[in-house]
């Protein structure tokens, strides 16, 4: 294991952005290498990337094996990774001069083992959800939906951290954003990577859950910001969506069985519910587009008819 740090960064659809997330890690000092998994890019995309990996050997792609899934993805780059450590990047973030460099001198300052997290900010600067996060467990999913803690300050604590201020220096935190997130290689193998079971999002919950279970801790570094375009894969929203709704239940059923049967079938039940108020506002404009531009969205009813309808437990 060489030193200096292997990125990750997981590809489907991802556009143009791509380039822009490409262009920000290989300006970094510190960087061993950047391992592009392709889940899924059109082939002019595909093209782009091979042509720039055959100019900075420090790129590196691996192709080939269709949509696997954000986690299996992970684990398909972190396998073939060198570094000393680990940066998992979103491949629409890009990151700010000196990142890694500033990253690995918090580092550090802690004892193993340590996950880092950074400030994922919006184009207008401002901070977005999921950077800082209180650990998700059916109490706080419940205040976050119902803003229990406006209603009962003290009593209940929100999931998203973002409101608060933010902080002049590292912090600890329960979960930080798999967009973003490095550790050391030995530490992530540890507790065996991501869990394939989750296909895309909820993944870097549950592995800040079992990191601090092993004994880690995890810090918030507001003094980096990464820019996050979000939103820029080609996946349809309600497929999003979808596994969304599957990961949250994934989470709750293997991590928190102990929770009263009770309170757990009220949780996924507001789980779904929420998939549903989601689903029927993407049909809606589903058809009042059709109505509007009815050559633009042809089969478009029957596409969304068809994701929400074949089941997919």
């Amino acid at each position: 294991m060489e030193a200096g740090v292997s990125t990750i960064m997981v590809s489907y659809h991802t556009g143009a952005v791509l380039f822009e997330a490409i262009e920000g890690v290989l300006a970094q000092d510190a960087l061993r290498e950047l391992i592009l998994v392709d889940n899924g890019n059109p082939d002019s995309i595909l093209r782009e990337i091979h042509r720039r990996a055959d100019l900075d050997p420090r790129l590196v792609v691996i192709s080939g094996h269709g949509n696997v899934g954000f986690a299996a993805g992970c684990n398909l780059g972190a396998r073939r990774a060198g570094g000393s450590f680990l940066l998992f990047l979103n491949p629409d973030c890009r990151l700010p001069p000196n990142a890694l460099p500033t990253l690995l001198a918090e580092a550090a300052r802690r004892p193993r083992p340590w996950m880092l997290g950074c400030r994922l900010v919006n184009p207008d600067g401002s901070e977005q959800r999921g950077a800082r996060r209180e650990m998700l467990t059916p109490r706080t999913a419940l205040a976050e939906v119902c803003r229990l803690d406006r209603l009962m300050p003290g009593r209940f604590t929100r999931v998203n951290l973002n409101d608060l201020p933010v902080p002049r220096h590292a912090i600890s935190v329960p979960v930080i954003s798999g967009a973003c997130m490095i550790l050391p290689t030995a530490d992530y193998w540890r507790i065996g990577g991501m869990d394939e079971g989750y296909f895309l999002h909820v993944e870097d919950i549950d592995f800040c859950h079992r990191f601090r279970a092993a004994g880690g801790e995890i810090f918030f570094v507001p003094q980096v910001s990464v820019l996050h375009h979000k939103g820029t894969s080609g996946a349809g929203r309600l497929t999003v969506e979808w596994h969304k709704t599957r990961g949250f239940m994934r989470h709750f059923r293997k991590n928190f069985d102990g929770t009263p049967t009770a309170y757990r079938a009220v949780v996924n039940a507001g789980i779904l519910a929420r998939f549903a108020v989601i689903t029927a506002g993407i049909v809606t404009t589903a058809f009042i587009n059709r109505l509007r531009e009815p050559q633009r969205h042809r089969g478009t009813e029957l596409g969304v008819f068809l994701c929400v309808s074949v089941p997919l437990w």
